[in-house]
């Protein structure tokens, strides 16, 4: 047998040479970008090159009225969907995995599909549902109810909750999946014994469910709380392009998106990127330490 084959038929060598696809493929789609895009954020890129500017691109953005606009969009949106895409997904699981839903694979197919659906379609579908023709779904609902018509994508307010509305009824059924495989995970003894103690459904619920469904919130947590700030195309689609009026619909993603792209400025785009990924970071890593994520285990 050859060295080359020795080396591949090694039991030392075997788990290298399985974890091998994914480091080059993450070495190649993650770390390589991410070191491009740190370098970008410092240079003023034009056709004939790139010109090394510091942190021009950074002072910059921190007199950007249109990009903290852009934050404080993103971040009423994470806020938002925090508030409805943790406990109601939370709650839907629980229902789920009770007896008192009937056809559950029905309703669980009923609740995911949206997450499968393009949002293209759902977006393009949502601004028409939204839009502020007498011929629009909400205004119809509106107009019957003696409230008349409104113009839904035209006032933060009213734009805002339908970008909520969009996140809700996409994501929805997801993060029930994932409250669901962290129900699988809880020994159904512990139900028994605190229902043997006298412990009704609340209880249960409050001391039993609640506490071992942790690991599994935070998860959701985390995930929630990066899609919150990085979501880009439910706004894009649903005002049909990156611009909105008086920027209501301007998020991080979509500013990065209308300078790095749209008007080629990649040094600033990038700048854009790298503090998106610095207030994503920050925000994760305080709530992991606050949930006590990074505690060590007592023995």
């Amino acid at each position: 047998m050859s060295k080359f084959k020795k080396f591949f038929y090694s039991q030392k060598a075997a788990p290298y040479v399985f974890v091998l696809p994914f480091i080059l493929s993450f070495a190649f789609f993650w770390i390589y970008p991410l070191c491009s895009t740190i370098t970008m954020s410092f240079q003023d890129i034009k056709p004939t090159g790139a010109e090394w500017v510091g942190f021009a691109n950074f002072v910059k953005l921190g007199k950007d009225t249109a990009f903290r606009t852009a934050v404080m969009n993103s971040f009423e949106y994470m806020l938002l969907t925090l508030v409805l895409l943790i406990p109601f997904p939370m709650l839907y699981a629980v229902l789920m995995d009770s007896r008192l839903v009937k056809a559950k694979g029905f309703w669980k197919a009923c609740l995911y599909v949206p997450a499968l659906t393009s949002v293209v379609i759902s977006g393009t579908l949502f601004r028409l549902m939204f839009s502020e023709y007498a011929t629009g779904q909400m205004n119809v609902i509106t107009s019957a109810l003696g409230l008349g018509t409104f113009k839904w994508l035209k006032v933060k307010a009213t734009g805002l909750s339908a970008l909520v509305i969009v996140a809700c009824w996409r994501w929805t059924g997801v993060n029930m999946l994932y409250f669901i495989s962290g129900l699988k995970a809880i020994d159904t003894a512990l139900y028994e014994s605190a229902e043997i103690d006298g412990a009704n459904a609340w209880q249960k619920f409050r001391y039993v469910t609640l506490p071992l469904l942790k690991p599994t919130t935070i998860y959701v947590l985390t995930i929630s709380v990066y899609a919150g700030l990085a979501m880009f195309m439910e706004a894009y689609m649903l005002w049909a392009g990156p611009d909105s009026p008086n920027n209501i619909g301007l998020t991080i993603v979509g500013y990065l998106y209308k300078r790095g792209i749209a008007k080629n400025q990649l040094g600033y785009g990038s700048a854009v990127g790298i503090v998106l990924l610095v207030i994503a970071l920050t925000i994760n890593i305080i709530q992991l330490v606050l949930n006590g994520t990074f505690k060590k285990e007592e023995r």
